[in-house]
Formats: structure tokens, C-alpha cells, sequence
């Protein structure tokens, strides 16, 4: 048995004025994802645990079978791992984005954009080096990622802080979201520091140029400890495959033991290189028993507010991605599963995650149901099985009890 999770991350959402009640998954045209939902097992789930924060780090968690209550340290780990930082039991890791801040003339300061208007990974390379060699020391360290998303490691630092995610904050006034607790006044500083650093910097003002946004200011969040998490071959007995595009669920993909295929041309945007996903993909399944591919682009578009973008996304990783997955998975294996689902809604009209379940579908090449619904959130309404504990729908996939 071959075994393909699909996350097109963020895709559930809220019904809108603009599409009549509906939500993005309801108008957009998925016959793929319905066919999956229409021959399969349909369910409700809830992948962020009551109390915790409903980040992708969680959800994805939750996803791979690893209870959050008992695994979860923080986000910015898992995306130093992945961009090959080895942290000691001491250090503390910080996501560090470079994110656009807007100075009004009453002397406020307001979260543009959380991600500098998507920055490419070489200007933003650039920038980091910058900051790190302005603001790094024995004890501080700035580490470049993928586009606006970076890493701080801090030796003997301090978790215990309050930070605020600033997607969380898109449009609102920073100061009252900037961090609290012990040792904030030295974060605090660090980031009032890098707008002096990077307004005058000539990537900046070509940015600014050229039309696009500034990355004037790092903004650190999502601290924690590595964390130790058992391998999918001492889990389940099967050897996997990760494809992402993002930092944080390429360090859950190491720490499980899956081998991370980096795809040419996927960015984590609206212009990821879907058929690459998903040729990868099949390509990695005569090699491996598993295989997890992550798709950001519906969750970047949730955080832009931009309902016809997120529609987009849906559609493009329907017809490209679960599309040919479903044309050439019945001739290259005998026997195959796909999970898909949204690691957590982030709806249009927030701007940000929520913690509400998600539908999801689980369909075998085997056994098929045979009756028409769309994949929405309306499953989430009137499902086969509701899972309210999200770490145990990955043994449901897998070996078909809960």
C-alpha cells in the first residue's frame, strides 16, 4: 500500500458576503478533491488541541500523528532543523520575519505586511546577513531561510516571552503586540535596532523603486526547544517522503525521518510549481511507502484577505496537483490511499488561523463509496467520522482504526 497526504494549507474558511454565503472551497472548481470526497470517507477534524495556539506547527503535528501535548516546543525549532542548524540544549530559537512596517505621522507604527510583500529568498539573504552582522554576537545569531522567513537562535536564551504572530496583526498597531515577559525589553530593542539598520539599505530602496514594499523590520516569534519525535519507521514500519516549501514543515518531515524533496520552483506562494509537487511526488512512491506534500499558497492568500487568489490556489492544486496524482497513481500502483485535508481554516475575513475542525477525505483505491458531495466545510456538518483528537486520524489512515 502506497500512502499520499495532500495539504493545501489554510483552504478552509468562513462563508462570505462576496460569494453569496459561500466559502472559497464551496465556489471553487474541484472536481478532483469531490471526486475524493465523493468516493470516500469523509470526516470532521480538529487538529489544534484545546488551548494551544493554532499554528501550522500544531496543525501539521497534529497531521503527522504527533500529539501536541506531548511534542509540541515551539515553531521556530522545526524550521532550524530544517535549514540544517544544530541547536544545543540551551539555545532558543526565534522565527525572525522581515515584514514591512508603516510609520504614521502621529508617531504610531502599524504591521503592513507580515511578509514584506513576499521578498525573494536573495534580497531577503542579503538582508539577514546584514542584520547579523550588525546585531549578532557569541550569544545572537540571524539565520537565513526562505523568502520573509528567518531564524534568530539565542545561546542561553529565554521562551518564556509573550511574542504575537504578525500575520495575527495585519493592518493593526504594533506596539501593544510587541513581546512581553522576561527579557522582552531585550527582543523589544532588537527590533526597534533592524529598522534603523535596514530603512536606509539599498535593498530596501530598490524595493521601494521598483513599487514594491520594504523589508524594514525583523519580527521575532514562535520561540522554543528542539524537540525528539519517534521516526515514522518506529511509529508505522514505513519509510516517507516530505515536499514543502516552507522551512517549518520540512523540520517535522527530518525529525520523522522522511527524506525532504526540495522541488525546483516551489516558493510557498500563489506561483508554486504545483505539476513539480506532484510529479515528485508519484516519482518518490516507487522509492518510499509514504509521502506528505504541503501546499502553503491557499494559507498565504487567507492572510492577504484575497478571496479570488485563495479561490485560485484551490483550483490550480485540484487540477494540477490532486488531478494528475489521480490519473497516474492507478497506473504506477497497485493499491494507494490519499489523505487530504486543510491543516486549520484560515478564512478571509480574519486574516489568520483558527482553531475550528476541518473536513478531510480519505479515499483507497479499493474501496470506494460511490455517492456526490463536494469536499467543503460542509462535510465538517455531516461527516462519516468525527476525530476530535487530530493526531489519532494519522492511525485511522494508516490502519484503519482510531
Amino acid at each position: 500500500m502506497k500512502y499520499i497526504v495532500i495539504i493545501p494549507d489554510g483552504a478552509a474558511d468562513y462563508p462570505l458576503e462576496e460569494l453569496n454565503g459561500k466559502t472559497p472551497l464551496q465556489i471553487a472548481h474541484t472536481p478532483n478533491m469531490d471526486f475524493l470526497a465523493s468516493n470516500g470517507i469523509a470526516g470532521s477534524v480538529r487538529n489544534i488541541p484545546h488551548g494551544f495556539p493554532p499554528g501550522s506547527d500544531v496543525a501539521n503535528l497534529s497531521i503527522l500523528g504527533y500529539d501536541p501535548r506531548a511534542y509540541y516546543t515551539g515553531r521556530a525549532p522545526l524550521e532550524a532543523i530544517s535549514i540544517g542548524l544544530t541547536l544545543s540544549k540551551n539555545d532558543i530559537a526565534y522565527r525572525c520575519n522581515l515584514v514591512t512596517l508603516k510609520f504614521s505621522d502621529k508617531n504610531q507604527i502599524f504591521m503592513e505586511d507580515y511578509s514584506a510583500g513576499h521578498i525573494t529568498s536573495g534580497e531577503a539573504k542579503t538582508l539577514i546577513e546584514e542584520i547579523d552582522k550588525k546585531l549578532g554576537n557569541e550569544t545572537l545569531r540571524f539565520y537565513s531561510g526562505v523568502s520573509y522567513r528567518h531564524i534568530m537562535v539565542w545561546k542561553d536564551g529565554t521562551e518564556d516571552v509573550e511574542c504575537t504572530p504578525p500575520h495575527d496583526i495585519t493592518g493593526k498597531e504594533i506596539m501593544r503586540y510587541l513581546p512581553i515577559g522576561k527579557n522582552a525589553n531585550f527582543l523589544k530593542e532588537l527590533i526597534f535596532k533592524s529598522i534603523e539598520i535596514l530603512k536606509e539599505h539599498p535593498v530596501n530602496k530598490k524595493r521601494v523603486s521598483e513599487g514594491k514594499k520594504p523589508a524594514n523590520s525583523i519580527w521575532l516569534w514562535g520561540q522554543g526547544r528542539t524537540p525528539s519525535l519517534p521516526t515514522y519507521q518506529e511509529k508505522y514500519k514505513l519509510n516517507g517522503a516530505l515536499i514543502s516549501a516552507v522551512d517549518l514543515t520540512k523540520g517535522l518531515g527530518i525529525l520523522a525521518g522522511f527524506h525532504i524533496i526540495n522541488v525546483p520552483g516551489a516558493t510557498g506562494w500563489i506561483d508554486t510549481n504545483y505539476e513539480g509537487k506532484a510529479e515528485y511526488a508519484l516519482n518518490a512512491l516507487e522509492r518510499v511507502d509514504f509521502v506528505y506534500i504541503h501546499i502553503e499558497a491557499p494559507d498565504e492568500a487567507g492572510h492577504q484577505g484575497d478571496y479570488k487568489l485563495k479561490i485560485k490556489a484551490l483550483e490550480d492544486i485540484d487540477k494540477i496537483v490532486v488531478g494528475k496524482i489521480l490519473a497516474e497513481a492507478p497506473k504506477r500502483f497497485r493499491d494507494f490511499k490519499i489523505l487530504l485535508l486543510p491543516d486549520h481554516p484560515t478564512p478571509i475575513k480574519v486574516k489568520t488561523h483558527t482553531t475550528d475542525p476541518v473536513p478531510f477525505v480519505i479515499y483507497d483505491s479499493q474501496k470506494t463509496e460511490k455517492r456526490y458531495r463536494k469536499f467543503s466545510e460542509e462535510i465538517i456538518q455531516y461527516p462519516d467520522i468525527k476525530i476530535e483528537n487530530g493526531f489519532k486520524l494519522m492511525d485511522f489512515f494508516i490502519t484503519g482504526h482510531v
